[in-house]
């Protein structure tokens, strides 16, 4: 009988960091070696770069880190460790997206990833070559079998490994969140799993790198496709598997089996990690946000605090004349129930000295949005001069219905640094402010009953100008994410005015959103990396 012990290490990496991402992997092995005599230590697609690099790759001096990196790790390996580990390659100048298996100082092994992944937010093709051929290595006399992310939704690369002997097959990634990404990943993995005849050992990264967050959930499926082990999900961590391997029987041992988390946990979970990450990862100090009473400032303060604490975020009420008073007392109450920082600065003297300011430029015309505009600008001046002072980031609050039709300002409520409901639609706010509200106490209630309101003009909703929400994120869903045209959207029963007016506004808008920053992604296409439509086009309508 032979026995591997295998750790897999979810790490949470950073990109660019060759030092400090190495350091984490002998750490691990460090960890590993006290354990086991000769543990098998797993970790993430492109550990030592972070993933995704992106044009980091392009650098002249990618090459030397990767090797210097390389070289730390080996000269530290002086158990008997096996690691498994990503990294980028260069071979007769070309870059591979390599999985290498170092031993006892030297690399023994390396896998050349064959499936590059060219869709949505990946671009591996515009830095790597393909591989095309399996890697099986022994490791104490068990055939193993190596393959990278991408190649595990496609049959073919372990398929040719275990036509080459392998025995169990290690797959390494980098495979970002989005909703309902897990049961996807568990299908595909126990599909190519039953299809090759062999178990799969899944180990992904945690964390978030600008837009993307990396959510774990590492995993083992036996030769059956049924999952034997799995970590939990947005946690970095190191989780044991002992493989016990006797002629043509394998068993699974581990004691971690974590039940997946619902999808209103883990959309709520990913959008605190997003958060978490970008904020500590490009070291700024805290967090500052303009609470106006609102549902979406409410659900954004309510993931600033449980991503950093209390002691990290500043919430400011701006409050103007049509500013309601259940405005400013939601507001202050949800302040005190999270304990943050809380200021209110009015913007009514900011507003009269631009208006008189402008009073030439106006003269003669009636008011219209551009009054509404000014005031959220405002906001927007006061913010980003608190930031600058304090280096605070500034967390804004726009939703991802919202950045589809463009109801938003430039240079106002879109002004900051970190969008952390960007890609929430906002139906799906008011679901996040309940499942909020049961793990205790954050949103005023009405917050979340009351109708929408931008409270730019007296007695303003939000239905004034857009379709109800239910109906527009209906409308988004099918056109942003699933690409249907205006037709199709047509033919599942919603009204052809207000598919086109909706189309139409999200065609229009694409200028507005490549000047907004960046935010979380938890959906299958969100406004960033993943949707790149040019903004001047003669592209027909919803086709």
């Amino acid at each position: 009988m032979s026995i591997l012990n295998i750790l897999m290490a979810q790490m949470n990496t950073l990109v660019g960091d060759f030092e400090g991402n190495t350091q984490k992997v002998i750490d691990a092995v460090a960890l590993a070696e006290k354990v086991h005599q000769v543990p098998v230590v797993v970790c993430p697609e492109l550990t030592l770069s972070g993933y995704p690099p992106e044009d980091l790759l392009l650098r002249p001096s990618i090459e030397q880190r990767v090797s210097q990196a390389l070289s730390a790790l080996c000269v530290s390996m002086t158990g008997g460790a096996y690691v498994v580990i990503g990294y980028p390659l260069f071979e007769d100048g070309v870059l591979y997206n390599v999985a290498g298996v170092l031993h006892r100082g030297e690399v023994v092994a390396q896998y050349r990833k064959q499936s590059l992944p060219n869709y949505q937010v990946f671009d591996e093709k515009r830095y790597f070559n393909s591989g095309a051929q399996p890697c099986v290595v022994s490791i104490e006399g068990v055939m193993v079998g190596l393959s990278i992310c991408e190649d595990i939704w496609e049959a073919a690369p372990a398929r040719q490994a275990a036509d080459a002997g392998a025995q169990l097959l290690l797959n390494i990634n980098s495979s970002p969140f989005h909703r309902g990404k897990r049961d996807e990943r568990v299908e595909t993995v126990g599909l190519t799993a039953r299809q090759a005849g062999i178990p799969v050992v899944y180990v992904n990264q945690v964390g978030g790198q600008d837009e993307l967050v990396f959510d774990g959930g590492s995993f083992a499926v036996t030769a059956d496709g049924d999952i034997a082990a799995a970590a939990p999900q947005f946690e970095e961590g190191l989780y044991w598997l002992r493989l016990d391997f006797a002629g043509s029987a394998i068993h699974i041992d581990s004691p971690d089996l974590h039940p997946p988390m619902s999808d209103l946990e883990a959309t709520w979970q990913a959008l605190l990690l997003g958060v978490r990450d970008y904020v500590n990862k490009n070291r700024f100090p805290g967090v500052i946000l303009g609470l106006s009473g609102g549902i979406d400032s409410a659900l954004t303060l309510a993931v600033a605090v449980a991503a950093l604490g209390a002691d990290r975020v500043e919430a400011v009420m701006m409050p103007f004349r049509y500013t309601s008073q259940m405005s400013t007392e939601d507001a202050a109450e949800q302040a005190k129930i999270l304990g943050v920082n809380y200021k209110v600065i009015s913007i009514e003297p900011i507003y009269e000295a631009f208006m008189n300011s402008l009073a030439e430029e106006f003269s003669g015309t009636q008011p219209d949005t551009t009054e509404e505009n000014l005031q959220a600008r405002c906001r927007g001046v006061l913010l980003m001069s608190i930031s600058n002072k304090k280096g605070a980031l500034v967390l804004t609050t726009g939703n991802k219905s919202e950045m589809a039709v463009g109801y938003s300002t430039l240079y106002g409520d879109m002004a900051g640094g970190f969008d952390v409901l960007k890609d929430v639609p906002k139906t799906l706010v008011v679901e996040l402010c309940r499942h909020r509200n049961l793990l205790g106490p954050c949103i005023p209630q009405r917050v979340i009953d009351r109708p929408p309101s931008a409270e730019l003009a007296p007695d303003q909703k939000d239905e004034d100008s857009l379709p109800s929400y239910d109906i527009l994120d209906r409308i988004l869903a099918l056109y942003v994410e699933e690409d249907f045209s205006a037709e199709a959207i047509i033919a599942t029963g919603l009204d052809r005015d207000q598919v086109m007016r909706v189309l139409r506004l999200v065609d229009i808008n694409e200028y507005k959103r490549r000047q907004a920053p960046i935010g979380v992604r938890i959906t299958r296409r969100g406004f960033g990396r993943d949707r790149r439509y040019p903004i001047t086009s003669g592209w027909h309508l919803g086709d």
